[in-house]
């Protein structure tokens, strides 16, 4: 396989994931430092703590340093077939999202276990990520479990309740949407509390105040909300 910046597939588009785009408190800070190392990695936490964001900026950060590097989502790769894994290893960087999907599968856990093994001689980085605690996936080929038990791992927490008011303010700034502290206070109190839900609430309100041509106000916000 020929050694490019980033292969170009339809899940591996290049996205705006940038860390500094990424509201960090205090709790994942040691997350932060871990993802900026060399080492390999595996992340996990709950649903919408931001995992495949952080593998996608550091897959950005790596072919901004002309690095080579590949986003891999296991969900949406599983069903072209375990050979997908083959001779990846020439790469700096591979990110696999999901690894929990493989989870039962025989040929995937033999292809990732072949994939581990080569990119400890090539070099590769490996970062892995799961909404499962990696001790808690039970993989049927005990060498995999090893291996990934060799790993370091590191959990990603949600946004503390008492910082989503900040966060809803950093990302909003970094997006360029004007929002105030009452239009804040609002989608706190009527939406779901976890950054997952708000940033799609925010996304929603800015798409409607550019077709509609107004700024963001309560009255616009019940209409999202």
């Amino acid at each position: 396989m020929s050694k490019t910046r980033q292969l170009t597939f339809p899940w591996n588009k290049p996205s705006k994931a940038r860390f500094n785009h990424f509201f960090f408190e205090d709790a994942n800070f040691a997350a932060k430092d871990a993802l900026y190392g060399e080492d390999d990695l595996f992340i996990y936490g709950l649903n919408g703590t931001g995992k495949s964001f952080l593998l996608q900026s550091l897959c950005n950060l790596y072919s901004d340093r002309d690095k080579t590097s590949l986003y891999i989502p296991i969900r949406e790769v599983k069903n072209l077939g375990s050979n997908f894994l083959e001779s990846l290893e020439s790469f700096d960087l591979i990110c696999i999202d999901d690894i929990d999907f493989i989870l039962d599968d025989s040929d995937w856990e033999l292809s990732l276990f072949n994939l581990i093994n080569n990119s400890l001689i090539s070099n590769c980085r490996l970062i892995f990520s799961s909404h499962l605690n990696p001790s808690d996936i039970n993989f049927q080929l005990k060498d995999l479990i090893s291996r990934l038990k060799k790993t370091d791992h590191i959990e990603i927490f949600p946004v503390s309740i008492n910082k989503l008011s900040d966060a809803l303010r950093f990302v909003s700034n970094i997006r360029s949407i004007k929002l105030g502290d009452n239009e804040i206070k609002y989608i706190l109190t009527h939406s779901k509390r976890n950054m997952s839900d708000l940033v799609s609430v925010l996304n929603k309100l800015d798409e409607l105040s550019i077709q509609l041509k107004r700024k963001i106000t309560i009255p616009l916000i019940k209409q999202v909300i």
